[in-house]
């Protein structure tokens, strides 16, 4: 995997810093029941797949499929593998789940089979795994329509192996109608003598029309590309006109193979790292920050190029390219920085932040040409509050009688999230990573799909916000947009120890987490409050408040699919579907 090479960039105007807590409403939420004739086809992990990667990839596979392209409307696969639909238009008035295709009256299932899986490609488009290998496009004609027609398949493939579908999308270009699926495995590697003894595998097929002869026509896959990873990702998406992939991993994925040809993978090179010399150096403070670059020698303050803003810093040289250029971690405050030249040779700018107290991780985002420095009086006090740590014996356990820490014992899930946690673009003809993003030290949230026509978006944990990003690909200098923030949601969605799905609506009007049994949390957005209200700490008035909402289902079933909508929470078990009306728009 290629070197991060990209950042992404925060706008601070959807960031609130005042932002105080989410206030408990005992407000009830209207939630409606639809009894399932029935059950869904749950399918339990087997004792062979043991794995972490096994229970992120099918443990916790949300069965619920909410349909972009028309509002309320969500589809599941029953027991009998029947694809069935249910459109909300009245809450009040649900009526049953509509059957609108059928895989088979009774399906051969493989030993290894998986669960069913769903991807709705476009509004008239749809693509199914049956779990045991099989691949099936479907053309839905208007789903949104209220007539329910039945599903027409006009692609069959047996793949040989089970698998669960990722995405999918769907495009025409010179009049060739074309669908990109992606598809995931978890394989046997026999060839690995250490570590869980599997790998993931991602397929990317691209089915297209073709005229066989005059009185033929058919869907045919004309490209096969398989990518190979050790990790299942948590986003992985098909750009709309297939033209690139993004994913984000723990750990990177590459190409490996193209309609069964190897791809050939560039040797790695074992040599001496190579000591590259910072650019600059910074230390900080809590009130201020003190940079220094090196300069050409007898630099004079007219050939200085420095720019200044709250959020932004450009420093260099006149007639030559920015040193240092880019979005700085936090806010500092322009008209108190000031820089100064030391001994014709090197420039010193002292940077005065506008929140004092917090410390900085880097300089600038993304940038790691220059090298930290601590201070004495800094690293005295870390040294002091990690000296109760220390120990002059080799094992200082106080618990003599507890062995120590074995780490060959330690499971997959018991490791922090590693610096190799990346998003990355690839192209689709160089098969290589065009954009790395390192998002090493930030949470992944969940994916959501806001506007049917553009990627999906990734919710990633910012501090202790939760930030939408929605993916441009076809601006390669701005390619993920923050779009959105949920304040405070990283830092509370981390004491759910029992969440199992996390989602919001495609307005942002709220954010939902939901636990493994039972109960729903709602966090919404502030917003005004209808009485004058006052904050006796700060002795000021209060325009808006956060409200959060808490609703326990009457199902003892665990909970198996977990979708949103503007005005709606789908919620899936086994024998019921539920339906909570969270707004009324």
């Amino acid at each position: 995997m290629a070197a991060s090479n990209y950042s992404l960039k925060v706008n601070r105007d959807l960031l609130d810093p005042k932002f105080e807590s989410y206030r408990l409403s005992l407000d009830p939420i209207p939630t409606y029941n639809v009894e399932l004739d029935a059950a869904v086809e749950e399918v339990k992990l087997k004792d062979t797949q043991y794995t972490l990667e096994h229970m992120r990839a099918f443990g916790m596979y949300n069965y619920l499929h909410l349909d972009p392209w028309y509002e309320d409307s969500v589809l599941f696969v029953d027991c009998k593998g029947r694809v069935l639909n249910l459109t909300v238009t009245l809450d009040s008035a649900l009526g049953k789940p509509k059957e609108v295709y059928r895989i088979s009256e009774e399906p051969g299932r493989c030993e290894d089979h998986l669960c069913s899986s769903l991807s709705l490609t476009s509004s008239t488009w749809a693509a199914l795994s049956d779990g045991s290998g099989h691949l099936y496009l479907l053309r839905t004609g208007k789903r949104g329509d209220g007539s329910h027609v039945k599903w027409e398949p006009l692609f069959v493939e047996d793949t040989g192996e089970p698998f669960t579908i990722l995405h999918s999308v769907s495009h025409v270009q010179a009049g060739v109608h074309t669908v990109e699926v992606l598809l995931l495995r978890i394989q046997k590697d026999s060839q690995e003598a250490t570590g869980s003894g599997y790998y993931v595998s991602l397929e990317w097929i691209t089915p297209s029309f073709r005229f066989k002869n005059k009185s033929e026509k058919k869907y045919e896959v004309t490209k096969r590309r398989l990518l190979r990873g050790k990790s299942v990702p948590h986003y992985a998406a098909v750009e709309p006109q297939g033209k690139g992939l993004m994913v984000a991993s723990e750990k990177p994925f590459v190409f490996t193979h193209v309609d069964g040809r190897p791809v050939e993978l560039p040797e790695p090179q074992v040599m001496e790292a190579e000591k590259i010399e910072p650019i600059y150096f910074w230390q900080q403070t809590a009130e201020d920050i003190t940079v220094c670059l090196r300069m050409p020698k007898g630099l004079t303050k007219e050939e200085v190029q420095f720019r200044l803003s709250s959020d932004d810093v450009s420093i260099g040289v006149r007639g030559f390219p920015p040193l240092l250029e880019g979005q700085l971690f936090a806010s500092v405050d322009p008209e108190a920085s000031a820089w100064v030249i030391k001994n014709e040779k090197s420039l010193e700018v002292i940077l005065q932040k506008r929140s004092e107290g917090p410390m900085w991780p880097e300089l600038v985002m993304g940038d790691r040409r220059g090298e930290f420095v601590m201070s004495d009086e800094q690293a005295a006090l870390i040294h002091e509050r990690l000296t109760h740590l220390t120990s002059e014996d080799m094992n200082g356990n106080p618990d003599r009688d507890k062995p120590p820490c074995n780490s060959q014992e330690l499971e997959d899930c018991d490791g922090y999230p590693e610096d190799s946690f990346t998003l990355a673009h690839f192209d689709e003809i160089s098969l290589k990573p065009t954009q790395v993003v390192n998002l090493g030290g930030h949470q992944y949230l969940f994916t959501v799909d806001v506007d049917p026509s553009e990627m999906p978006c990734l919710c990633i944990r910012h501090d202790v916000d939760a930030l939408v990003w929605q993916p441009r690909p076809s601006q390669p200098g701005d390619m993920w947009e923050h779009i959105a923030t949920f304040n405070a949601l990283g830092y509370v969605q981390a004491s759910k120890r029992d969440k199992k799905f996390a989602t919001c609506a495609p307005d942002f009007s709220y954010a939902s987490l939901c636990e493994c049994f039972r109960r729903t949390f709602i966090y919404r957005q502030p917003s005004p409050v209808e009485t004058v209200l006052f904050n006796r700490k700060q002795g000021r008035q209060v325009g808006q408040v956060a409200k959060q909402q808490v609703a326990s289902l009457d199902s003892d079933k665990a909970i198996l699919g977990f979708r949103a909508t503007n005005e709606r929470l789908f919620i899936l078990t086994s024998t019921n579907l539920f339906v909570l009306k969270v707004n009324n728009n």
